[in-house]
């Protein structure tokens, strides 16, 4: 006679919970204050609007997140009778949350002086992206086998060097002090792999020796990083329970800018796929599977929820499941992670600790993320790639230069038409150039290093389909155009369809007349 066993109900909580919880907690507590801060200070977002509006609904999509993450946990554990499994970590996506501001929100701000306009963007960037990512799930595998890893990755690094990099890396050396200290604190500990006294977070370590510094020099009458008892005692108003409210209008509103919101919504929201489908892989590496498809569609639905309510930041599975795992992790850190930060943003917390703790102290973060991103491009991706990692940044750098030109023409009460584009030129300003590369420059980036990945290849028949896929994309504006339409940048398109044609005849000639490998080809390791 034989006798089954149900297996023994999962542990909500175990001791190693409580290391996963405070590591991953300020991590997410972190991701919080940086967007926080590029709310208020970058978009100049009125107090009202991110700690009455914006926040609230982050802290709900934050919670509904890691508490779900935290249930497939359970439920693998439960059917699998296992104590060890971990959940899936999860939050704010890190990456994107850089791309909605500076690619996104911020130039549309300063075309419409709105900061309303520039948050329905936002939302309506992650309304677009979620449903992307929820119907991933059956697109993402085969957009993953055509695109180049180096063409993906590229791209963004052009994003991570400009429009994430830069600015944080200017005000950390206008601010030295404390700047510079908290960069070289972050660098040992996340770089250097250093372990401060406790097992404190290196992060952690940054922002508190960065307010010690800001507010001892406060103290001494120098006012360094900004901070005072004034704002200390300002923030308190932000105190209150606010929950948030359906912003329905406001995304749909944000529709008038689908142009622009297309061209990166679209290829970030492919990156997401190809990403999570990579941490979920890691995960199952380390003995916890979860099934894919829920866990895209998760993070469509989540985000959905959270930009209906008011919130313009992508949801996204973390990269780092083994770590939490090894620190003793298992399901309910991510749980109690995300309920901290709901009543954090709830109850307007979050603005106190934003004036504590200086903007500076934070941007270190910034340019580590960018950073990360830009060494990932080429990491990640066979050594021969690098030349179109190269290119494909490229259209990012020209969308920069020209966002620095107009900003600082604006600054002076005229724009580049009143000067003249050719009293530019004869300065080395070539801002007709800069126009058509950097529109579009998310998409034109990955078009660019997928054509050059393929000659690098010779695989010269598939980068004649990019060459005409970016015609294509061209003729309708998506890329090297500044609005969508048709017949946007015909020259340009015209030049596409003449690169294909090159490229098949030469994919011919090579078929008729097979060519040694070129030199250095084999030198280079993947």
């Amino acid at each position: 006679m034989s006798v089954s066993y149900a297996p023994a109900r999962p542990r909500l909580w175990v001791a190693g919970d409580w290391n996963a919880f405070f590591g991953f907690g300020t991590n997410i507590l972190v991701n919080v204050l940086v967007l926080t801060g590029l709310l208020r200070f970058v978009l100049g977002m009125p107090a009202s609007l991110v700690f009455g509006r914006i926040l609230p609904a982050t802290g709900l999509m934050l919670c509904l997140s890691t508490v779900y993450y935290a249930w497939l946990g359970w439920r693998l554990a439960k059917r699998t009778g296992r104590s060890d499994v971990c959940a899936l970590p999860s939050g704010i996506s890190v990456p994107h949350m850089f791309v909605v501001t500076f690619v996104v929100m911020l130039p549309i701000l300063h075309a419409t002086k709105d900061p309303i306009q520039a948050w329905e963007a936002g939302l309506t960037w992650v309304f677009v992206q979620s449903f992307v990512l929820m119907a991933g799930g059956f697109v993402a595998p085969w957009i993953r086998r055509i695109t180049p890893r180096a063409a993906l990755l590229g791209s963004l690094a052009g994003i991570s060097i400009t429009f994430i990099s830069m600015s944080p890396a200017a005000q950390m050396f206008a601010t030295p002090a404390i700047g510079v200290t908290c960069f070289a604190i972050i660098l040992v500990s996340w770089f250097g792999g250093v372990r401060y006294p406790g097992g404190v977070p290196g992060g952690l370590v940054a922002i508190a020796a960065g307010t010690v510094i800001a507010w001892g020099s406060s103290a001494l009458g120098l006012s360094y990083g900004g901070l005072g008892l004034g704002k200390l005692a300002a923030s308190v108003a932000d105190f209150g329970f606010s929950v948030p409210l359906p912003a329905i209008g406001h995304v749909f509103h944000g529709f008038q800018y689908l142009g622009v919101i297309l061209v990166t919504a679209i290829p970030f929201g492919i990156y997401d796929l190809v990403e999570a489908m990579d941490n979920v892989e890691s995960a199952a590496a380390g003995g916890d599977s979860f099934p894919t498809t829920q866990v895209l569609t998760a993070d469509g639905i989540i985000s959905l929820i959270g930009c209906l309510m008011g919130n313009p930041f992508i949801n996204a599975v973390y990269i780092g499941h083994p770590g939490w795992k090894a620190m003793g992790g298992r399901i309910g850190y991510s749980a109690a992670t995300g309920i901290l930060v709901l009543l954090l943003t709830w109850f307007g917390i979050i603005s106190l600790l934003m004036a504590l703790v200086p903007v500076v102290a934070i941007l270190p973060i910034l340019l580590y993320i960018g950073m990360l991103i830009g060494a990932q491009a080429f990491q990640e991706s066979p050594h021969r790639h690098a030349p179109a990692i190269i290119l494909a940044l490229v259209p990012q750098i020209a969308a920069w230069g020209k966002t620095l030109v107009d900003n600082a023409l604006g600054a002076a009460g005229t724009n580049a038409a009143a000067v003249g584009v050719d009293k530019l030129g004869q300065v080395g300003v070539l801002y007709r150039g800069l126009e058509a590369l950097g529109s579009g420059a998310t998409l034109a980036g990955v078009v660019l290093g997928s054509i050059t990945v393929m000659i690098i290849d010779r695989k010269l028949e598939r980068a004649a389909a990019f060459a005409a896929v970016g015609a294509l994309l061209t003729f309708f504006g998506f890329i090297h155009g500044e609005a969508i339409g048709i017949d946007r940048s015909p020259v340009i398109a015209l030049s596409y369809l003449v690169v294909a044609g090159i490229l098949l005849a030469c994919a011919r000639g090579a078929q008729a007349h097979p060519a040694a490998e070129p030199a250095g080809h084999a030198a280079t390791a993947d």
